[in-house]
């Protein structure tokens, strides 16, 4: 595995050349804030809270190569175990052809589904599986091949997403960005993945999201198994759906997922083979919202999200507000 990242991080550099330029194209950094509510068995709490704080910034080296960083500034930004734990982002991508690339850095784990295909800012609430996942965004190498006009083929090599960081546990991920028709894109997925103490996890996820003129509807699936789990379909699994109606400067949304893990799911030790949803969960969540964009875009968007789950028995509340400054590109 060590050999394999070596050779694909000497394919890159053998062509960068030493006349490389660097140039931003854009920079900008974008803000999320909310007045957070919750009632839970008639006791009313509140406050004021920032969420999301982002400096993003991509450019090119080269005509070929471009670069990508993006760094949450109120994120925990070192841990022992993992010194780049605020950093989503830092990558470079070598357009090798016109159809095929490749990756080295720093960069999402591919794993199919559109809630966690998402930018977080753009998430109000979240499944478990994305809850509980330990890191979303992994060092890894990746390579994507244009089959077809929105047909891509992408596998990855990376650290696994079920470590706390650097653990000697990676993933191999195969996952398909498709257009099906012209209402229909996907983003499936494939993955086996090691844990900390190098058990392998199957994942097999599908995204699946549908344009119909102004409304837009996303339905994620995934199966989950551990290898020696007594049943591999259906017994550790996500379903979740999302609903946006857009009409003018306004989104009218909704959301809900299912989530469940046997509670035999145990290997021959009592160990659950799935380290993210433990077995014995049976998770609803379902919630709506409003979304307003004053100037026609996303540099600021208000919001108004209520949700709720079967985990807390809570009722939330969030009024906020997104906001986006560019420095460099996209007036």
């Amino acid at each position: 595995m060590k050999r394999l990242l070596f050779v694909s991080l000497l394919s890159f550099l053998s062509v960068l050349p030493l006349s490389a330029q660097f140039q931003v194209d854009r920079l900008y950094f974008d803000m999320r804030a909310s007045f957070h509510q919750e009632v839970t068995d008639g006791q009313y709490n509140s406050q004021m809270v920032g969420e999301h704080l982002n400096f993003q910034m991509m450019g090119h080296i080269t005509p070929t190569i471009d670069y990508r960083i993006r760094q949450r500034l109120n994120k925990k930004v070192f841990d022992e175990r993992n010194m780049f734990n605020a950093t989503d982002f830092m990558y470079v991508n070598w357009h090798a052809t016109p159809r095929w690339s490749l990756m080295v850095g720093k960069q999402v784990v591919l794993i199919g589904g559109y809630e966690y295909d998402a930018a977080p800012i753009d998430v109000y609430y979240y499944s478990q599986f994305c809850n509980n996942l330990y890191q979303g965004f992994t060092f890894g190498v990746s390579t994507a091949y244009m089959l077809a006009e929105n047909q891509y083929l992408e596998a990855q090599v990376c650290n696994s997403p079920l470590s706390l960081g650097f653990q000697n546990s990676y993933a191999y991920n195969l996952a398909w960005r498709g257009q099906v028709l012209p209402w229909w894109k996907t983003i499936w997925s494939v993955n086996f993945v090691e844990d900390m103490d190098q058990k392998m996890v199957n994942y097999i996820a599908l995204g699946n999201h549908f344009v119909f003129r102004d409304v837009f509807f996303d339905i994620d699936l995934m199966n989950r198994s551990g290898f020696g789990q007594r049943r591999f379909l259906l017994s550790d699994m996500s379903v979740i759906s999302k609903i946006i109606w857009s009409v003018g400067k306004w989104n009218i949304c909704a959301k809900a997922g299912y989530e469940k893990n046997d509670p035999d799911n145990l290997d021959a030790d009592g160990r659950a083979y799935d380290l993210v949803i433990a077995p014995g969960t049976e998770y609803v969540y379902v919630g709506c919202g409003l979304e307003w964009f004053p100037l026609g875009s996303d540099n600021l968007r208000l919001h108004g999200v209520y949700y709720r789950d079967n985990a807390l028995h809570r009722n939330n509340f969030d009024f906020g507000i997104t906001w986006r400054i560019d420095v460099i590109g996209r007036p």
